[in-house]
């Protein structure tokens, strides 16, 4: 036995007994004579006194960060520190036996406020994980993972894993392949979700599903999202409708977040907002409702306008409140914000309206009269506010002011704190026009459309929508999901005006359209992202900080070296030449 107590759990209650603890090297102390060592493990600091000169002179020899075994007796410190649950005590060393000595130089200290280059961190993360808040996010991970298999276990939802090793599916981002050995030329997909796998566990009978799923997309890395792979709650019911689905998240989502958050959080039934209000009014399908700033389309108002940066364009608006306290600087770095290439504006109109109610700075000139008393009348311009204005074509226009309404939110601190905020976007389209013109999914392509099959034969492809919705928390898409597909009659001509051919859709989709042929029930279901999750309710503003070995922004392993290079046998095992 190494420890008979943990490293924080020894109290006032303890003193006079015997105990053995094992730990890291956080600290070594030398106080006139006596050598003072905090020893750390996952539950805490003990502060361990040794004042025998034998063992001095054996823990001269210890570095930082080296594992020890300890035997001693507890005693109540003179000098207590009450920010320890451990404060109060100490423990007199009477053996010390190294277990693990640790190098002499540290890559980086583990923990300390000092920067440190991420990718050195991934490349020792065993000691970056030794960092008391990141160590914390994993053991938080874990207790979140527990708390929401409990949760679908209430709601008598029965966990079922399904295959990795799948076939190549459309659902948005590349396939990671796997070629096979056994069969030349053939190839493996991992999958981007269960989502086959659970409509067929539909087809069979099971009720509800759900499991704890890999999955894996090769897609560029982003803050919000972990590069390769990344899990989900992946859930699906039979006979359910898309109110049945959110009755599901607005039980289990909020019970998880109030468990491990003291923040304020929203309770259901959440905000609905169609996609195309979202885009509207937030120029984002993700919108952070804590911030109070609102687009509104003014491109009518300056019809017969003289500003030729206004000319045939869609004009949209942001109206902040209070905005006019702020300094000729302020408008300056918002526009170069905006015509950085993140942003892609070619220009950031302002003005402002002062305390006597005049418009001032700014595009002032081309706000004539007449202007201004629709402004005022029609989208609520109050004495004090400044107005910011996006023109372009109207995509871009809307996207350019989501960034806007974003960056105003920072820089003015006009995001709410301490609450989290939810709602779902509903209404997707259910197609869109790719970068060739071609039309291809929106979203999921195993959805249900809107109006069913009359709706894809009768309607543009592009006015369909489909019964899809994403669950958003604080300006991040959360969980995704819909109203599945059941009928293949419907599912082929779904597919057909993607491109897709019935044979082609029997050919990639032979099981889930084989199946649809004997008595498939309603099924509805979501997959709400466990990563974002646990990086939300531990407040942290990157996911590589909640998963325990990330790949960098590369989509690198840096502590393992991957991916790396193979062997020439390993290539012809698999039937694959290198170009």
């Amino acid at each position: 036995m190494y420890r008979t107590k943990t490293c924080g759990e020894l109290t006032i209650k303890n003193i006079e007994e015997s105990v053995e603890l094992a730990g890291w090297i956080q600290k070594i102390r030398n106080l006139g004579g006596m050598e003072f060592i905090d020893l750390r493990d996952e539950f805490g600091i003990t502060q361990i006194v040794i004042g025998e000169k034998k063992l001095q002179e054996q823990v001269n020899k210890y570095t930082k960060e080296s594992c020890i075994h300890i035997k001693g007796k507890v005693v109540e410190r003179s000098s207590k520190n009450f920010k320890m649950s451990t404060g109060e005590i100490e423990v007199v060393a009477e053996e010390i036996e190294l277990l693990g000595k640790c190098q002499a130089v540290l890559p980086f200290e583990i923990n300390s406020d000092q920067e440190v280059r991420e990718d050195l961190r991934l490349q020792y993360r065993f000691l970056d994980l030794r960092n008391e808040k990141l160590h914390n996010n994993i053991l938080l991970r874990s207790k979140i993972l527990k708390t929401l298999r409990d949760r679908m276990d209430e709601l008598e939802f029965t966990e079922i894993q399904t295959p990795i090793l799948a076939n190549s599916s459309p659902e948005g981002a590349r396939d990671y392949l796997v070629p096979s050995r056994l069969n030349p030329g053939e190839f493996y997909a991992l999958p981007q979700a269960p989502q086959q796998f659970k409509q067929l566990l539909m087809v069979s009978g099971f009720n509800k599903y759900y499991q704890i799923a890999p999955c894996f997309r090769d897609e560029d890395p982003r803050a919000d999202r972990a590069p390769g792979e990344f899990y989900q709650l992946d859930f699906e019911m039979s006979f359910a409708t898309q109110d049945d689905v959110f009755k599901v998240i607005e039980d289990v989502v909020p019970y998880t977040f109030k468990k491990f958050t003291n923040w304020k959080v929203d309770e259901g039934p959440f905000l609905r907002i169609p996609y195309k209000e979202a885009m509207q009014k937030y120029g984002i399908d993700k919108p952070d409702l804590r911030n109070p700033l609102i687009i509104q389309d003014v491109t009518k108002v300056f019809e017969n306008s003289d500003f030729k940066a206004f000319e045939g364009k869609t004009i949209k608006a942001i109206v902040v409140k209070d905005g006019a306290n702020q300094g000729r600087k302020f408008f300056d770095k918002m526009v170069e914000y905006a015509t950085t290439e993140e942003v892609g504006a070619k220009g950031l109109a302002w003005t402002k309206l002062d305390e006597n109610g005049e418009v001032t700075g700014g595009i002032a000139k081309f706000i004539t009269p007449d202007i201004k008393e629709i402004l005022e009348k029609e989208y609520n311009l109050e004495k004090n506010c400044a107005i910011f204005f996006i023109a372009d074509e109207f995509e871009k226009a809307q996207k350019i002011a989501g960034l806007i309404r974003i960056e105003l939110g920072k820089r003015l601190n006009l995001i709410e704190k301490g609450v989290y905020k939810f709602c779902f976007i509903v209404d997707f389209p259910m197609y869109e026009l790719a970068e060739d013109g071609t039309i291809d999914f929106s979203h999921n392509p195993f959805s249900m459309p809107q109006g069913g099959k009359d709706a894809l034969n009768n309607k543009d492809p592009l006015e369909v929508l489909a019964y899809q919705y994403d669950l958003v928390c604080n300006g991040y898409e959360m969980a995704s999901g819909a109203v599945r597909n059941h009928n293949p009659e419907i599912m082929v001509k779904a597919f057909e005006i993607a491109g897709y051919t019935e044979e082609e859709v029997k050919s990639r989709f032979g099981a889930l359209y084989n199946a649809f042929q004997f008595g498939t029930p309603p099924h509805a279901g979501a997959a709400p992202g466990i990563d974002r999750m646990v990086m939300l309710i531990a407040d942290s503003q990157n996911i590589r900080e909640v998963i325990a070995f990330p790949k960098n922004k590369k989509a690198r392993d840096l502590l393992m070296n991957a991916p790396s290079k193979v062997t020439e046998e390993q290539l012809n095992d698999v039937h694959i030449k290198l170009k």
